[in-house]
């Protein structure tokens, strides 16, 4: 394990946190926040509603083997403040289980916007897991920022 098992990053977006919110809601716009094409698209279309929902995106890795699918599990949502999730699989009895990261938005309104706080958490991965992908976490601390900066291109300059 590493010292560090937490990115955090902040960022002001000239929008009200409504906006940023339907588009972290959606997993159709789940790719409009990512700066690579890692996420392809949504399996599940429909926007996200409340904790326990579980939404499926393609994505791809050429580390891991190219195309994957994976089943995120909404363990947070708070309206316009508050959004995360576990990914992970679901198996045939539609349990979801989690290889041990996570992912969360929170928002706070400010007089320029919304702050944008983007939290990646792996430090419930086991060794094993970690040693299969060839370490965690995949990307660098830049990666984070580099999210909010297509987050803010995509409800800034279009239509969230």
């Amino acid at each position: 394990m590493t010292a560090e098992e937490r990115y955090v990053a902040t960022r002001t977006v000239a929008a009200p946190a409504a906006d940023i919110f339907a588009v972290l809601a959606d997993p159709s716009r789940h790719q409009d926040t990512e700066p690579t094409d890692w996420v392809r698209d949504a399996v599940t279309t429909d926007p996200l509603t409340e904790a326990g929902q579980v939404f499926v995106v393609n994505m791809f890795l050429e580390h891991l083997g190219g195309e994957y699918v994976m089943h995120n599990l909404v363990t947070v949502f708070e309206q316009d403040r508050s959004i995360g999730w576990l990914p992970g699989n679901v198996d045939a009895g539609g349990r979801h289980s989690a290889p041990g990261w996570w992912w969360r938005y929170d928002l706070a309104p400010t007089a320029a916007g919304t702050d944008v706080t983007l939290t990646y958490d792996w430090s419930a991965t086991l060794q094993a897991v970690r040693d299969q992908l060839g370490g965690l976490p995949p990307f660098g601390r830049e990666f984070l920022d580099e999210s909010l900066a297509s987050l803010a291109r995509t409800v800034e300059n279009g239509t969230p």
